[in-house]
């Protein structure tokens, strides 16, 4: 082979490979605080700020297709005032992927809990960011964790609308299982211009920095991988169904210019528990948590009536 089909061949691995630390990550946000710990089988990327590991932590969980980068700006502001852990869920950026038939909101729930009785972390504060929010929830239901106070931050607790909702179909669960269909996800979100539609879907504005890690997990095939296989067994009536039950304080925060999950669900969800509390965020979209850290951390120190 020559040096030129060599270095295609590498390059073309890279493409398609998982996300690799030490060739991947060299920017990647809050780096310093970032580990790895064997857990529930698999194999984690965990961030955890300096400081005691004895104070109750606020445990923070990304959506579908993030990762630990999407805290980066809002996590140090929360470590001024307690330890803040952070992962990758299975399958996303750094840490390793589910069975496909375990992606689903109890098994990821279950993962998760896992994580943290490996970690020994007292959770005080839990924060869920979209699909986050249902898996904090879940593991609150179970309880796995006793916070405080759950956050839901512009949380999905209802299926996408139009065209997102369409993972959930039978259809779209065989799709998922097709190895070739994150190859082909991935190259298409090669695109700058799809990249940009995708974040523009949101209602929020990223910084450059950001959208430079959500393009290079959208290009990256396992990443895509992970992000199909939790939404197509994605499943939220029992969760719905057991809301009632949630003796947890629930704060609802919702970026009124979300436009991907719609803002009435904070009112769905309240009906559901009436002692949720729906705080708005106007002028703020999906991703409110990356466009203004400070106003979402303000609004969540704020006391509650």
């Amino acid at each position: 082979m020559n040096a030129r089909a060599a270095g295609e061949g590498r390059g073309e691995r890279a493409r398609t490979a998982a996300l690799d630390w030490p060739r991947d990550a060299s920017d990647w946000p809050l780096r310093a605080w970032s580990g790895f710990v064997d857990a529930g089988g698999l194999r984690w990327h965990v961030q955890r700020s300096p400081g005691s590991r004895r104070q109750a932590a606020a445990l923070l969980i990304h959506g579908t297709g993030a990762s630990t980068h999407s805290w980066a700006a809002l996590a140090p502001l929360i470590a001024q005032d307690m330890p803040v852990v952070s992962m990758d869920l299975p399958g996303h950026a750094f840490t390793s992927p589910l069975p496909q038939d375990d992606p689903s909101l109890p098994g990821l729930a279950r993962a998760v809990a896992e994580l943290i009785a490996t970690l020994k972390v007292e959770v005080g504060l839990l924060i869920g960011h979209s699909a986050g929010a249902a898996i904090g929830a879940q593991m609150c239901l179970d309880g796995a964790c006793a916070p405080r106070r759950l956050v839901s931050l512009n949380g999905a607790w209802f299926p996408f609308a139009g065209f997102p909702g369409s993972f959930f179909s039978p259809m779209a669960k065989l799709l998922a299982m097709n190895p070739l269909v994150p190859q082909l996800f991935a190259w298409r979100a090669g695109s700058d211009a799809v990249i940009d539609r995708l974040l523009g879907a949101t209602g929020s504005r990223v910084d450059p920095a950001s959208r430079a890690i959500y393009a290079r997990l959208l290009r990256n095939p396992q990443h895509a991988a992970g992000a199909l296989a939790m939404m197509a067994c994605w499943d939220l009536k029992p969760l719905q169904q057991r809301l009632p039950q949630l003796h947890t304080p629930l704060q609802l925060l919702v970026g009124l210019q979300d436009h991907m999950v719609s803002p009435e669900q904070a009112r769905s969800v309240r009906a559901l528990a009436p002692e949720a509390q729906i705080c708005e965020l106007p002028g703020l979209g999906h991703l409110a948590h990356e466009e203004d850290p400070a106003r979402v951390w303000n609004t969540l120190r704020a006391p509650q009536d």
